[in-house]
């Protein structure tokens, strides 16, 4: 089922839900138990490929139509990322990842991807190749730019990871924390990483980039540049799936567009 129908229907059947729990006098009723059986009664995918273009969410994620695409057993520095280079001097690791991996798939497209699961997040989780057949998560391993994540991967690239270390390539020429470690750290305890970059970019905060990707109560996605209307009064919640953007080819390569005042 495609992820517009899929979301379609979960919407339809929550509200269903809700006004069945209100019919029947059981407002004392949790609503998670009503949001539950509803969200159980949705259809998953039924294993098929997913393939189009792809915009790059972050160094291991990708969208295809709509539909978020978490590459399976590997794991990418995280946007807000930084790493240490060879010269002990941090840059921002996560951000060079997504770059990469863009210019690695428009080297040959489509993106086809082979489902496995579904995560924690909604998020489709697959084996992906562009069109000439080469392996998105292979490449992104032995470039450096993710690790092998043995926790999914049983070590199934150990190998490319093996290459990219003796090599120094991507986050392996100098020091880095391993992403999923970080992102225990950051829900631990509040960091604010150092980030460095080229002066092209002009930073905010911890976000790295200084246009805010915003979802509006109606679902749009907005973004906003430094001096219109809403800016400042704009927040940014990446939980709910806004984010920043370092320029405006990149939002709109994402499928964001821009506010009109």
């Amino acid at each position: 089922m495609p992820y517009a129908v899929r979301s379609l229907v979960l919407t339809l059947l929550i509200l269903a839900a809700i006004a069945g729990m209100q019919l029947v006098g059981k407002g004392d009723a949790p609503v998670s138990n009503y949001l539950d059986k509803a969200t159980s009664l949705l259809p998953r995918s039924d294993g098929n490929p997913i393939e189009g273009r792809a915009s790059v969410v972050d160094g291991d994620t990708i969208e295809i139509a709509g539909q978020r695409v978490r590459f399976n057993g590997i794991d990418a520095p995280e946007g807000q990322q930084s790493c240490k280079n060879s010269n002990g001097k941090a840059y921002a690791c996560g951000r060079s990842a997504a770059k990469a991996l863009d210019n690695f798939l428009a080297g040959s497209r489509p993106v086809r991807c082979e489902f496995l699961d579904w995560d924690q997040y909604g998020r489709y989780v697959g084996n992906c190749a562009r069109a000439d057949g080469r392996s998105v998560q292979e490449w992104l391993v032995e470039s450096g730019h993710a690790l092998d994540w043995p926790r999914y991967s049983a070590g199934g690239y150990a190998v490319q990871q093996a290459r990219a270390k003796q090599a120094r390539r991507g986050v392996w020429q100098g020091e880095f924390e391993e992403p999923w470690e970080w992102r225990a750290a950051q829900r631990s305890e509040p960091v604010t990483p150092t980030v460095t970059t080229s002066p092209s970019f002009t930073f905010v905060g911890t976000s790295g980039c200084n246009i805010k990707g915003n979802v509006s109560n109606k679902g749009e996605r907005i973004y906003h540049l430094p001096g219109q209307k809403f800016y400042e009064k704009t927040k940014i919640s990446e939980s709910k799936g806004e984010r920043w953007f370092c320029s405006e080819a990149e939002a709109r390569s994402a499928g964001w567009r821009k506010a009109q005042r």
